[in-house]
């Protein structure tokens, strides 16, 4: 699908971004525990990045609802997870960091939805 491939484009350059205006924009300006909550949120980000972009390569050859359902989730998960965290590590509202696992559950349904569909095509 086209658009997991546009969505993992952008949020490959919003990775990239972030961290760096996190290296050098907050450096001075957040504790380390906020910068180190602000590189998870790069991190997992970019991890996430490159399964939006595996799983719309994958959908260019199979079309599988697991894969396009693992897309969505891979894509609510950045924005859920490292959404939270960066407005979390900016704010400091804890009500923020509260929503990060909802994100980090739909990453886990995403690989085992991508898990599941790979195993049926390939």
């Amino acid at each position: 699908m086209k658009l997991f491939l546009i969505l993992g484009a952008i949020n490959g350059f919003l990775a990239v971004a972030l961290g760096a205006f996190g290296a050098h924009g907050l450096e001075d300006k957040l504790s380390e525990k906020a910068l180190g909550t602000w590189d998870k949120a790069v991190t997992y980000q970019m991890f996430h990045t490159m399964a939006l972009l595996v799983t719309g390569l994958l959908l260019a050859k199979f079309q599988s609802g697991g894969m396009i359902w693992a897309g969505w989730l891979f894509f609510a998960g950045i924005v859920l997870f490292s959404g939270s965290l960066y407005t979390y590590s900016t704010t400091g509202i804890k009500v923020f960091a509260l929503i990060t696992p909802l994100g980090g559950v739909a990453f886990l349904a995403g690989w085992i939805l991508l898990g599941y569909s790979v195993s049926k095509y390939l």
